[in-house]
């Protein structure tokens, strides 16, 4: 259940075993592929193409059943899973033996006025791609209005969320626009305006605090605004105001026409509402130390979950609240040692315990920016940037997904970043509804 990097690299490890025993792994997951969700800000940037950042289960899955649709209801009794197809499709019933649970997680909003209406998320391939067009077009929008508010507020862009997803993504944005305006001789960099909302007072909390600050500090030398301790209050009509959490007081407003949304996320929803799994109280399927399914009457028998949907034990006590933290150095691992303790469950031999101590952590921060800690070493700058690139590259499954996102790399530091707005991305009828003859009025779409 769930093809992210647990699910993906679990069907990897199994899928031939289980064929040659006759039985079928499959894989239910909305999206036909793999979503390396570290890259997201690179696409959302320009400095990748989408399909380079996913891997297409029926292209790397060849012994692996990939069925297109979201688990719905599971009875672990009957050992059937209730799936219902994408876009309006059949409901159906898969039966199993053994299920696994990695649904992952998803965008933890809040209702905040007008966030629903105005802001975009960076959670899927999909948001990266239209936040990368609609930057790209708000710059060239601006670029032939008049100075004045409306051009302020095209060039006015909010992201709220200081964890490693809302800095990378600032940094690899701010560096994609001043690129943009560059090129562009109606815009100068200093019309463009990035501010970073983020409630607690500190950001990015997996580095260190002097990191943090380091890197709050490269990022106003940029003239990104980093507001700390501050929390958006509302967002109706595109119209931003925030509010001071020390004392609650109004901490600013004005006009943008980008909000980007990256304040954390939540384990799968469908675990606490239509599943028999024992959650905690933040929704994650509790799981043992050897990754099975545990509730307080112990292992439930052919019942398997990690990920960022799970309440996995930190063995090496490095975790927050003495659990891993969700993300992909913890998925991909936990997925090796899920294969082994699976099989070795079907054969009745001992199971293994998950552990491992973190290698640290990268981040990028544009082009020859980045902030990393590895082994309690910090690195910042273009070495930073490398050890995240490496890294990244190296995570990602497939020697074809390797070599073409190297390639890219490559051309862009030959050539520069493509900063290229694809016209229409949201309306592609566009053009056509125009040359047969029908008069079509439209809204400006948002993001």
């Amino acid at each position: 259940m769930g093809g992210g990097y647990l699910g993906y690299h679990v069907a990897q490890g199994l899928q031939k075993r289980i064929k040659e025993s006759g039985g079928i792994v499959t894989i239910v997951d909305p999206n036909p592929y793999m979503m390396y969700l570290p890259f997201l800000p690179e696409v959302a940037a320009g400095s990748l193409e989408a399909r380079s950042a996913v891997a297409p289960f029926q292209q790397f899955l060849k012994d692996t059943e990939s069925l297109s649709g979201r688990v719905i209801g599971i009875d672990h009794d009957k050992r059937v899973a209730t799936v219902a197809s994408i876009n309006d499709g059949p409901v159906f019933e898969v039966p199993y033996d053994e299920i696994v649970l990695a649904a992952g997680s998803v965008t933890r909003a809040f209702p905040i006025p007008g966030l629903g209406e105005s802001a975009i998320g960076m959670k899927s391939i999909e948001e990266a791609v239209a936040v990368r067009n609609w930057v790209f077009e708000r710059i060239s929008a601006a670029s032939q209005m008049e100075d004045g508010p409306e051009r302020r507020k095209a060039l006015t862009f909010v992201l709220v969320g200081g964890g490693f997803a809302g800095i990378e993504t600032i940094g690899e944005l701010e560096d994609a626009a001043r690129r943009a305006a560059e090129r562009n001789p109606r815009v100068k960099v200093s019309d463009l305006r990035f501010v970073l909302v983020e409630a607690a007072g500190r950001i990015m909390p997996e580095v260190s605090q002097d990191r943090a600050e380091k890197v709050v500090a490269e990022l106003r030398s940029r003239g990104v605004e980093v507001l700390l301790n501050t929390s958006l209050e509302s967002a109706e009509d595109d119209h931003i105001k925030l509010i001071n959490m020390q004392d609650k007081s109004p901490a600013g407003e004005f006009d943008a026409d980008t909000l980007i949304w990256t304040a954390g996320v939540q384990a799968n929803p469908l675990f606490k509402k239509n599943t028999p799994f024992p959650v905690d109280d933040r929704g994650r399927v509790r799981a043992g130390a050897d990754l099975r399914v545990t509730g307080d009457d112990g292992p439930i028998p052919g019942a398997w979950t990690g990920g960022d949907n799970a309440a996995v034990p930190d063995l090496s006590g490095q975790g927050p609240g003495g659990f891993c933290v969700p993300n992909a150095q913890h998925a991909i691992r936990q997925a090796k040692v899920m294969v082994k303790n699976i099989l070795a469950a079907r054969e009745g031999k001992p199971l293994e315990d998950y552990y491992h101590e973190s290698l640290g952590t990268v981040a990028g921060l544009g082009l020859y920016k980045g902030a990393a800690n590895l082994k309690g070493v910090e690195f910042s700058g273009p070495l930073a940037w490398l050890m995240h690139r490496g890294y990244h590259a190296y995570a990602m499954p497939t020697l074809d997904r390797k070599f073409r996102i190297l390639s890219e790399w490559a051309a862009n530091m030959v050539f520069g970043r493509n900063t290229t707005q694809i016209r229409h991305v949201r309306d592609p009828r566009l053009n056509f509804e125009t040359a047969t003859g029908q008069e079509v009025v439209r809204k400006q779409v948002k993001l």
